[in-house]
């Protein structure tokens, strides 16, 4: 018995010492030197988006909302010539506005670059220069959105976003054409918007005509698949209760908007002034002359207005 405890001893003994030779008892493999490879496969960080402009940051600043109507060889009252149309956009770009749709200056919510401003355009009475398309479906290049379009190919930062009040049943005419031209907006992340159904003054209206046009623009609206959140006013004209522009009920169902938009004149408060009323929104015209648009950005290039810029 004590001798096979012996050589049990023995042979622990040179188990043992086995496991101290390299490579031997299961000894773990030896740790690789860093090779960096992790270090590289890491995701650079994104480049910082450069700056539409040397101003400062100003969120309590104004935003320019402009109106446009007809899109016209010549000027008019109601009426932008295209190559007036072409300059402004021209001029708003080098100014570092960028567009944004209303629904995104409703919310605080706009895609702008460090040093830009806003610049919320709107299309009133869905005339069709504005957005006419040709036999072979493709953008007239002399409408609004063709010029916009063409503009924004050579100025990817400043693309067709606008918000587009609209009057039913046929906005911009080509009837066979509006289902295209839907998707098109779509695809733009533009907006529709309410201008009623006839486009009257809302304020000689009893409350139960008041009601149709809104119930009528909204459901047209919502049929061709957009979400109804504001209204340009005819002739910039509320109803007498104006708490139908907010909330209504009409046969049987509830109606609600967030805003409404008038005509004229000047630039709107920015998104977070506690005084802002978002259901008396001024537009600046389309026009030239007195308050129009040359006049509010020579106002902004002079200091007399300052614009809401982006951080």
């Amino acid at each position: 018995m004590r001798k096979a405890r012996t050589e049990l001893r023995h042979r622990l003994i040179l188990a043992l010492s086995a496991c101290l030779i390299p490579a031997g008892c299961g000894q773990a493999p030896p740790i690789p030197a860093a090779s960096g490879r992790l270090e590289n496969q890491a995701t650079p960080a994104p480049e910082p988006m450069p700056r539409a402009t040397d101003r400062a940051a100003n969120l309590q600043g104004d935003v320019l909302i402009v109106e446009y109507h007809k899109i016209a060889a010549a000027e008019a009252r109601w009426d932008r010539s295209r190559a007036r149309f072409r300059a402004d956009l021209e001029r708003f770009y080098k100014m570092g506005f960028r567009p944004v749709t209303v629904g995104q200056y409703l919310d605080g919510n706009m895609p702008l670059p460090p040093g830009a401003s806003p610049i919320v355009f709107t299309f009133d009475d869905s005339h069709p220069s504005q957005f006419r398309l040709l036999k072979d479906g493709s953008v007239d290049p002399d409408c609004a959105v063709g010029i916009w379009r063409s503009f924004a190919e050579k100025h990817p930062d400043f693309p067709v976003r606008a918000t587009f009040y609209v009057l039913p049943p046929t906005p911009w005419g080509q009837p066979k054409q509006l289902a295209a031209k839907y998707a098109l907006l779509k695809e733009w992340g533009c907006e529709l918007g309410s201008h009623t159904v006839t486009h009257t003054s809302l304020k000689k209206l009893d409350a139960e005509g008041v009601k149709r046009e809104l119930a009528g623009a909204i459901d047209f609206i919502e049929a061709a698949g957009f979400r109804c959140r504001t209204i340009a006013l005819p002739y910039g004209i509320a109803p007498k209760d104006e708490r139908l522009l907010r909330a209504f009920e009409y046969r049987g169902k509830r109606y609600a908007m967030e805003g409404a938009l008038l005509v004229g004149a000047n630039p709107a408060r920015s998104p977070s002034a506690s005084a802002r009323d978002a259901f008396r929104l001024p537009r600046i015209q389309g026009i030239e002359g007195d308050m129009g648009i040359t006049y509010w950005l020579d106002r902004v290039e002079q200091g007399g207005v300052r614009p809401y810029v982006a951080k």
